[in-house]
């Protein structure tokens, strides 16, 4: 399978594209230049695999919930990309990618990830270990307050992870949740290399949509809004 991942929903701009069993990536942390970054990435992936878009199988793309103007980014390149090739798009929980990285590299059997939504808040998912590693949701992403996540149980908190950027932005959050969370990870954000294997099941199981069909997780209703409409 041929795939091209991208997520700009948080302070990183990343990509990875996988070509059978080549993937090569490019992640970088800075703050407010996924516009400069992300259009050169692409094509250094795709020239280092000698692939062009037309060739993909699918636009893997980290759907958030994250930064309003990091996932309208991220949106709309990979609906112009898809476009252009006549490829559909697998939209992925940037979430769902952070948890990835952390149960491969650790014995968590859950993670939770916090990232910063602004306003006292974040956006929260949970995840278990599924087959293969694969990160299961625990319950629907949402934004959260610094309180205590209810659905976690005390008595499971030693191989629960807490991930992301969130938990340092607000130390409250970290404390509310002291005796549910056991470990923390040194995962912040998510990476574009997560994104390809839960881009694969999203392709296999023949959930990729059309590039038109594109919702990017916002979670925040007022902004709920594809990419490229109109202003009401």
């Amino acid at each position: 399978m041929k795939l091209l991942a991208i997520d700009t929903s948080s302070l990183a701009c990343s990509v990875a594209l996988q070509a059978g069993e080549q993937i090569i990536e490019r992640h970088e942390e800075q703050a407010r230049e996924h516009t400069r970054l992300l259009m050169p990435m692409i094509g250094e992936v795709l020239a280092e695999a000698d692939l062009s878009i037309e060739h993909l199988d699918a636009i893997v793309l980290g759907n958030g919930p994250g930064s309003f103007i990091g996932m309208r980014i991220a949106a709309s390149v990979a609906q112009g990309l898809a476009h252009g090739g006549g490829i559909p798009i697998a939209p992925v929980s940037s979430l769902a990618a952070v948890a990835a990285e952390v149960l491969e590299h650790s014995a968590a059997e859950e993670v939770v990830v916090a990232q910063d939504a602004h306003m006292n808040e974040v956006y929260l998912g949970a995840f278990r270990r599924g087959n293969g590693g694969m990160p299961v949701p625990m319950f629907d992403e949402r934004l959260h307050t610094q309180t205590p996540v209810d659905e976690l149980d005390e008595a499971t908190a030693g191989k629960r992870f807490a991930a992301g950027f969130g938990w340092q932005r607000y130390p409250a959050l970290a404390a509310a949740n002291e005796n549910l969370i056991g470990n923390t990870s040194h995962v912040l954000y998510p990476r574009a290399g997560y994104l390809l294997r839960l881009g694969a099941l999203v392709v296999s199981e023949s959930g990729a949509i059309s590039p038109g069909e594109i919702m990017p997780a916002y979670l925040r209703n007022k902004v709920a809004q594809k990419p490229g409409a109109a202003n009401s």
